[in-house]
């Protein structure tokens, strides 16, 4: 489930896995992991394997130029809590760094660091529940 603002309870979301068969997740995805502790979690891929992931003015920066956000995605703000607390940055050397969309409520990598590629389950597709939200995720 993917919850927000207007839709506090969760989305129902249903993922494909087939993407990352044949490709890698790419930065604004929805991606799909298991937490920790046994329950699924969606996340948007803010940050690749390789880059240094930080956060200014409520925006991304990677390798400390300010990342260019899908026109669909301008109602994101990212809050600098935990590693990216004060301007700091966060190197990611082998997995994606994993944004919530609501960041000022959301344990993600600024908080368990980078995601390795093998956690990863699938990407979310598309809202199916409830019918006022049904709409695609895919970017």
């Amino acid at each position: 489930m993917i919850g927000d603002e207007d839709s506090p309870e969760g989305d129902w979301v249903l993922t494909e896995k087939v993407s990352y068969w044949f490709g890698k997740p790419r930065r604004w995805q929805i991606v799909l992991y298991r937490h920790a502790h046994g329950f699924d979690v969606a996340k948007r891929v803010v940050g690749l394997p390789g880059e240094t992931i930080g956060i200014e003015n409520e925006r991304v920066t990677i390798d400390g130029e300010l990342v260019p956000v899908p026109e669909e995605l301008q109602f994101l703000k990212y809050y600098g809590y935990a590693v990216l607390r004060e301007g700091k940055t966060y190197p990611c050397k082998r997995g994606y760094f994993l944004l919530g969309d609501f960041s000022h409520d959301s344990l993600d990598s600024r908080f368990y660091g980078e995601l390795a590629p093998s956690r990863i389950r699938g990407r979310a597709w598309l809202i199916v529940w409830p019918p006022s939200r049904l709409r695609w995720l895919a970017l």
